[in-house]
């Protein structure tokens, strides 16, 4: 480093620190959050450190220095390793009359505090659902209320939670439930529940999972003024929590003798634990046909894609969307599946 001068030194060592970070995240998905759960943060920040890290990279490049190579060598085992975070270009939308629209949606209650400071939101989220006409919805944080009519969906299957507060998740069919039930849980109002469709000779199993929520508040300056220290550890448990979780999902899982669409809301991230166990020999559909970040929570600091729609090998993926619609702290996704013969 003789030939940089102080600042570029310093620079350079903030490098190494991003660059270090951004390798050791990308162990994570193989160390259960339970031996190290703090370390664990380091996967929802993926998508910063290797934004931070192809900065660093241009930077040098624009000064012609060979300590470009630090950041452009961490960054390119992680697109081996995982592909990119952000999809260059979509596959186009085949239109097929197998297709099943599958759309997973966390609502968050509706907004019943107000959350978002305006009326009719509730209106906005059924109205914009039935525009999408989704074929299987899947809803995390449903709180069921006198002007919520989703009666343009055939079937539902709902498991909720709480005496006061009615509020869980809900399967939305146009296909038949033939089968249903949930994979409780313990200590949380968070779970997995499952729907067995038939659509025409087939049954599908549909999964809708809610992992424990990290519950952070996306305000910047709200964020600010949390004790890092307290933040560290809830953030830690709720890895801990989600591990179990996952755990008692993937034995539900394994016994399942049909095809399955696994949709949900993770709490976490494309790079961590939860999402690779989890998916297994499943395909993300987003990675499939989707395009841009594919963001899906609402976080003002980078973008954080913590909802999938994860399918059986025997779906090809005609399609997928992420929207844009600011009615809840989450963004809707919606793929379109054909089930191969």
């Amino acid at each position: 480093m003789k030939e940089l001068r102080f600042f570029e030194k310093i620079v350079y060592m903030l490098n190494g620190i991003v660059a270090t970070l951004l390798l050791l995240s990308y162990i994570l998905p193989f160390v259960p959050p339970k031996a190290f759960s703090i370390l664990s943060i380091l996967s929802l920040g993926v998508p910063f450190l290797t934004l931070v890290n192809v900065a660093f990279f241009f930077y040098w490049l624009v000064k012609l220095k060979k300590q470009m190579i630090l950041s452009l060598f961490v960054v390119t085992i992680g697109y081996l390793s995982f592909g990119s975070f952000y999809k260059f270009s979509s596959s186009e939308n085949i239109v097929h009359p197998n297709n099943i629209k599958v759309m997973n949606y966390n609502v968050r209650l509706f907004n019943l505090y107000n959350w978002i400071p305006e009326k009719g939101v509730e209106n906005k989220i059924i109205n914009f659902i039935k525009t999408e006409a989704p074929q299987i919805l899947c809803v995390q944080e449903y709180h069921p209320t006198n002007n919520i009519d989703f009666s343009f969906f055939k079937y539902k299957y709902e498991n909720l939670s709480g005496k006061k507060l009615k509020n869980g998740q809900v399967i939305f069919s146009q296909f038949p439930i033939i089968n249903s039930g949930s994979i409780e849980f313990p200590n949380t109002s968070n779970n997995a529940i499952f729907a067995d469709v038939k659509k025409g000779n087939d049954t599908l199993r549909i999964y809708n999972i809610h992992l424990e929520s990290m519950r952070i508040d996306t305000k910047a300056e709200n964020l600010k003024r949390e004790d890092s220290e307290r933040l560290l550890k809830r953030v830690g448990k709720a890895f801990e929590m989600q591990q179990f979780q996952t755990e008692l999902f993937l034995m539900h899982k394994n016994q399942c003798p049909y095809k399955m669409i696994v949709c949900g809301d993770f709490n976490n991230s494309a790079y961590s634990y939860v999402y690779r166990t989890i998916k297994g020999d499943l395909v993300d559909a987003f990675k499939e046909a989707g395009n841009g970040f594919g963001r899906t929570y609402d976080f003002k600091f980078f973008p954080a894609r913590i909802d999938f729609i994860l399918q059986d090998e025997a779906f090809k993926v005609n399609g997928f969307k992420t929207y844009n619609a600011h009615n809840s702290d989450h963004f809707p996704i919606m793929a379109t599946l054909e089930l191969e013969k």
